[in-house]
Order: structure tokens, then C-alpha cells, then sequence
């Protein structure tokens, strides 16, 4: 009997079925219109009541708001399918409302908060984007400026978010602010926001990569929603946050390889059918060797991806592992699409072509959810080194 990697997390007949449920939408309502959304700047908005109905907007979530209350490995099954969707903005704003935006709110909201903005956000009625990063804070998140100011049972929200994907699409923002600026670490608060709140507006960004998704910058002026409207306890936004954003450095680490294996295949197969100097330029010993080399990257990318999926389903702190995980998975599909462009010569340098946007798009990688020097600062700590 013949082992296939990655059998013991999702080899069972229950998550095989479910690969081909999500395969099959994937293949037939984003793939076929994969560049169409590349015009539209976003996703079809219609499409998130699909995959609700389909219950893929809640797969570890409790069934009691209409998740499927499944384990990890169902919801690595999914992004990984998803990340096969020929565009990897789509499958950004996708997975901002199921592993960016909506975490926290599951883990730490009240029953009044879940009914009113997690279900409709499970169904896809509803969809969310996170709201943290700034112009003047990213990585170090501890910086950032927004405030948000008790006037009797509201918060009063004054400030502005950057590079926020879902910005145009999103009905409701999982948006964090300052609360209480002597408090350090304990003065900040997670606020669910709705995007049709008076004093709310938004500005879309003109991004070089990922352009199937509504990224922008958001403004908040004098806007006025319920305190009842925190998640969890108002002095603990920062460190619920930090849990939130393992969720969004798993997409990477789970979807890079997959990603890096479908680009690798595709430029193997023209590889194959191109010649030069009378072979294939796959039958050149410089291009066997670069082949090669990609696949000991994503292979290794592969199975840094099982250990934070095993770690995942375990229910642990996968800190270390996660962060490891992003660094080395981000830095292994930036090589391959950059191998890829090469080996594809000219047509590389079209968008048309898969390598020519893996280039672009992996780019963000490095930066987003965290930059690399910042994940190497994370498991510096934890190593006490």
C-alpha cells in the first residue's frame, strides 16, 4: 500500500467528498470567470450566498450558528481548493471572511453579536473584512491610531485603515482601535463596525498584483456604533486579535504550495512542449536541475503546511510552527513563480500568462498578515534567543 502525503489529515471517504464539493464550485463558478473578476477589481458579491448555502463560510464553526462544526483539516481542504481558483485575489477576499475576519467574533462574541452578524456572515447575506493595519502602523500593530471613544453606550470611531481587503464589499468591518491609550497592551478593543454607518467611506487602492480584489483605504469620521457592538472583553482587543491573525497566516502556509505545485505543473507541461536547440527545454540539464530544485522547495512547503494543519486540529499554539511556516512557504512560491517567468521566456511577462501573475501576486506574501522580519522577531522570542 502506497502512502500519499498528507493521508492521515484528510484521507478518510468523509474528507474526499467534501474535496469534490468545494472542487466542483471552485471549477465551475470561479474558475471560468477568474478574468472577468480581474476587470470587476472583486469577486461576484452573489457568489459568498453560494458558498453559505454550500456551508463553506463556517466549516469549524458551531452548528449553532449554521456551521458545519468541523475540524481543521476540512477548512485546510478548502483553502486549498480555493487557492486553485486561478485568481489569487478572489481567493484573498474568500478567505478574509472565513479565517481573517470572523475568528474572533466566534471565539469571543456574545450570543447577541453571532446572531446578528455571524449567521448572516456563514449564509453569505453578509460579508466581513478585518480592519487593523494603517498608514502608519502594519507589522507593528501596538502603533496603530484609530480611536474609538465611550459617549454613554456608543463608541464614537475617528481614524483611517490601509490596504484592507473587501474594503468595497464588505458589509461589516471586525475593525481595531485604541480605546484607552495609558492602558498599553490592554487599551485596545475589537468593534464590529457595518459599512453603512454614517461617517463611514472607503477609497480603493491601484495594487500591482491580486487586482481580483477590493483592497482600500477606509476612513472613520465621527462614526457612532453600540458598545454592545465589542467583541469580548474591550481590554483584551490586542491579544484577541493576535489569535485571529494565526487563522490569517495559515491561508499562506496552506495555500502557497498548492498554488506552487499547479504553477510547477504548468510550466513543466510547455517545458515539454517547447523546443530549443532541437529538445524540449525540459531536456536541458540547466532547466531538469531548476525543476528539480522547485520541487524540494514546495515538498518541504508541503509538509511545514501538515505540521501547522496537525497542529491546528490538535487545538494547540502553533505560534512558532505558524510563523515558520509563512516565512518559509511565502519566500518558496515567490522562488517558483520567479523560476517559472524565467522558463517561460517572453510569454511570462504577459498577464495572461499563470506565471507572470503568480509573480505579481506572491509578491504580497512576504508582507501581508505579518512581514517576514516580523514572524523571524515572533519565533526569536519564543526561543528566548
Amino acid at each position: 500500500m502506497t502512502y500519499e502525503p498528507g493521508e492521515d489529515i484528510y484521507g478518510s471517504p468523509e474528507h474526499r467528498a467534501f474535496r469534490e464539493t468545494v472542487r466542483r464550485f471552485v471549477q465551475t463558478e470561479l474558475v471560468p470567470r477568474a478574468r472577468e473578476f480581474d476587470k470587476m477589481g472583486r469577486i461576484d458579491k452573489s457568489l459568498y450566498r453560494k458558498m453559505g448555502e454550500l456551508g463553506f463560510l463556517g466549516i469549524r464553526y458551531d452548528p449553532k450558528y449554521g456551521g458545519l462544526g468541523l475540524d481543521y483539516s476540512y477548512q485546510a481542504i478548502f483553502l486549498e481548493e480555493i487557492a486553485l481558483c486561478d485568481n489569487a485575489g478572489v481567493a484573498m477576499g474568500i478567505s478574509v471572511q472565513t479565517d481573517m475576519a470572523t475568528p474572533a467574533l466566534h471565539r469571543f462574541g456574545s450570543e447577541e453579536l453571532k446572531q446578528k452578524y455571524l449567521v448572516p456572515a456563514i449564509r453569505g447575506e453578509m460579508v466581513a473584512a478585518i480592519a487593523v493595519t494603517e498608514p502608519g502602523a502594519g507589522s507593528d500593530v501596538a502603533r496603530i491610531q484609530t480611536r474609538a471613544v465611550r459617549d454613554g453606550d456608543y463608541w464614537v470611531i475617528n481614524g483611517s485603515k490601509m490596504y484592507i481587503t473587501n474594503a468595497a464589499t464588505a458589509d461589516w468591518l471586525c475593525l481595531l482601535a485604541v480605546t484607552d491609550p495609558d492602558a498599553g497592551y490592554n487599551g485596545f478593543t475589537q468593534i464590529i463596525v457595518p459599512t453603512d454607518t454614517p461617517g463611514f467611506s472607503y477609497k480603493l487602492l491601484d495594487k500591482i498584483g491580486n487586482i481580483g480584489s477590493d483592497t482600500g483605504l477606509l476612513f472613520f469620521d465621527d462614526v457612532r456604533v453600540p458598545v454592545t457592538n465589542t467583541i469580548g472583553d474591550p481590554q483584551r482587543g490586542f491579544q484577541q486579535q493576535m489569535m485571529q491573525f494565526q487563522d490569517e497566516r495559515m491561508v499562506p502556509v496552506v495555500m502557497a504550495p498548492v498554488q506552487a505545485r499547479q504553477l510547477w505543473e504548468q510550466t513543466l507541461q510547455h517545458c515539454q512542449q517547447r523546443i530549443v536547440f532541437g529538445k524540449p527545454l525540459s531536456k536541458h540539464q540547466v532547466n531538469q536541475h531548476k525543476f528539480v530544485d522547485m520541487l524540494i522547495q514546495i515538498t518541504a512547503a508541503q509538509e511545514l503546511a501538515y505540521r501547522c494543519i496537525r497542529l491546528m486540529m490538535r487545538g494547540v499554539d502553533a505560534t512558532k510552527d505558524i510563523s515558520m511556516a509563512k516565512v518559509f512557504n511565502s519566500n518558496m512560491l515567490q522562488y517558483v513563480a520567479t523560476t517559472c517567468v524565467q522558463l517561460f521566456g517572453g510569454a511570462g511577462y504577459c498577464w495572461e500568462n499563470p506565471a507572470a501573475r503568480a509573480f505579481v501576486d506572491s509578491r504580497l506574501l512576504t508582507i501581508g498578515g505579518g512581514a517576514d522580519e516580523v514572524m523571524k522577531q515572533i519565533v526569536a522570542k519564543l526561543l528566548q534567543i
